[in-house]
């Protein structure tokens, strides 16, 4: 399994948590931003930059992304695209998107867009707090333990 964190938009306590679990268990950890990013100096972790432009890290993780892949993002369409290639997909607070509820967040997501994009306020998701935290910690300590197991 390979971590891939869509970077840009992902808090710095989920990456904390992710170079934790990188040193940990070994399993290669790869950011992707259109930044260039800090990471700690341990052997499975690395960081991408990839150009400015809209998708372009998206973009690049779909392309890299194989199947039982984990990828860290709020994007939904990103979700989508690794799902579509057999990968896993979790989002910072914690909600694992799969093959049966991807369809519907995507039609959610696209739905709030269109009103946002009408000039309706829907407002945003609300502040990061310690229980997104836990939840997102609780979840991936549950996809870790089940690939030890399978």
């Amino acid at each position: 399994m390979h971590i891939w964190v869509d970077a840009d938009a992902c808090p710095g306590v989920i990456k904390e948590i992710l170079y934790r679990v990188a040193e940990r268990t070994r399993l290669p950890v790869t950011l992707v931003a259109n930044q260039w990013l800090k990471t700690p100096p341990y052997p499975s972790i690395r960081s991408i930059q990839v150009a400015k432009g809209f998708d372009v890290a998206d973009n690049y993780i779909v392309e890299q992304a194989v199947a039982g892949d984990l990828v860290i993002t709020a994007d939904i369409p990103l979700a989508a695209g690794a799902i579509e290639k057999g990968a896993l997909a979790l989002n910072p607070r914690g909600e694992l998107y799969s093959k049966e509820n991807i369809k519907q967040t995507l039609d959610m997501r696209n739905f709030m867009d269109t009103l946002r994009s009408s000039g309706v306020e829907t407002g945003g998701p609300p502040a990061f707090s310690q229980a997104d935290r836990q939840a997102f910690a609780n979840q991936l300590d549950r996809l870790l333990a089940s690939r030890r197991a399978g």
